[in-house]
C-alpha cells in the first residue's frame, strides 16, 4: 500500500505542477498603475520552457522523495516498459497504474477548480487545461501520423533514459536527475505537435474537466502510443543492453574485491 499511495502522490504532484503550470502560469500580464491608469503592462509567464522545466522539476522531485519508497514511475508507460524491460513484476502493473490515474484525476480536478477561482477559465480553445490533441487539437495543426509518431519516439526515447540510469551499471544517485532533464527535453520538442503527453494518466487526469468531448475521445492515442513506445524501449533495452549472466557475475565479484580489499 505504500507503493501505490507514493504512486498517486507522485503522479498527482506531477499533474498539477506541469499541467498545472501551464494553465496558471504559461502566461501571465500585469501592470503598473497610476491614479491615471496603466503605465505600463509586464509579461509574468513562464511560456512552453518554463511548463518544460515545470515538468521536468516534478519527476526530479518526486524521485527523490518517493521513487525509493515505490521505484517513482507516476506514469503508466513507465511501469509497462519497466514491466517489458523485466525490471517490474505483473502483479503490480494494475495496481500502480489505478493509483496513477486517481493520483492524475485528482490533480485534474484540483487545478480545475483553482483555475476557476477569479471567473475567467476559458475551456473554448483547442487544449484546454492542457489537454493533449491531434489534427484539431494539436496546438499547431499536427496530424495524427505526426503526432502518433511523435509520442511513440518520445516516450520510446524517455524510457530508454529511464532504464539506462537506472541500471546497476550506470552512476548511482543521478537518474532523477536524467530523468527529469529527459522529461524536459521532450516537453521542449513535443508541445508544439500534441502538448506533450508520453503519459496516459497525465492525459486523462485534465482530459476529464475539460469539457471537451472530442478530446475524450482522442484520450485512446495518448494510451496506444506512449504504451508501444514504452513497450518497445523495454524489450530494447532487456534483450539488448542489458547485463548478460556474465558480465553480472564479473561486476558483483569486482564489487566484492572492492569491498574486501
Amino acid at each position: 500500500m505504500k507503493k501505490y499511495v507514493a504512486e498517486f502522490i507522485g503522479t498527482f504532484w506531477l499533474v498539477l505542477g506541469g499541467c498545472g503550470s501551464a494553465v496558471l502560469a504559461a502566461v501571465v500580464s500585469g501592470a503598473n498603475k497610476t491614479s491615471e491608469g496603466t503605465l505600463f503592462g509586464f509579461n509574468l509567464g513562464i511560456g512552453l520552457v518554463g511548463v518544460s522545466l515545470a515538468f521536468g522539476l516534478t519527476v526530479l522531485t518526486m524521485a527523490y522523495a518517493v521513487g525509493h519508497i515505490s521505484g517513482g514511475h507516476f506514469n503508466p508507460a513507465v511501469s509497462f516498459g519497466l514491466w517489458a524491460g523485466k525490471r517490474f513484476p505483473s502483479s503490480e502493473l494494475l495496481p500502480y497504474i489505478i493509483a496513477q490515474v486517481v493520483g492524475a484525476i485528482v490533480a485534474g480536478l484540483v487545478i480545475y477548480i483553482i483555475a476557476s477561482g477569479n471567473g475567467k477559465l476559458d475551456l473554448s480553445g483547442s487544449n484546454p487545461l492542457a489537454t493533449n490533441g491531434y489534427g484539431d487539437h494539436s496546438p499547431n495543426g499536427f496530424n495524427l501520423i505526426a503526432c502518433l509518431i511523435t509520442e511513440v519516439v518520445m516516450t520510446f526515447m524517455f524510457l530508454i533514459i529511464i532504464l539506462g540510469s537506472t541500471d546497476a551499471r550506470a552512476p548511482k544517485g543521478f537518474a532523477p536527475v536524467a530523468i527529469g532533464l529527459a522529461l524536459t527535453l521532450i516537453h521542449l520538442i513535443s508541445i508544439p505537435v500534441t502538448n506533450t503527453s508520453v503519459n496516459p494518466a497525465r492525459s486523462t487526469g485534465v482530459a476529464l474537466f475539460c469539457g471537451n468531448g472530442a478530446l475524450v475521445g482522442q484520450l485512446w492515442l495518448f494510451w496506444f502510443a506512449p504504451i508501444v513506445g514504452a513497450l518497445l524501449a523495454g524489450w530494447l533495452y532487456n534483450g539488448f543492453f542489458d547485463e548478460t549472466r556474465e558480465e553480472k557475475a564479473a561486476r558483483l565479484a569486482a564489487e566484492r574485491e572492492l569491498i574486501n580489499s
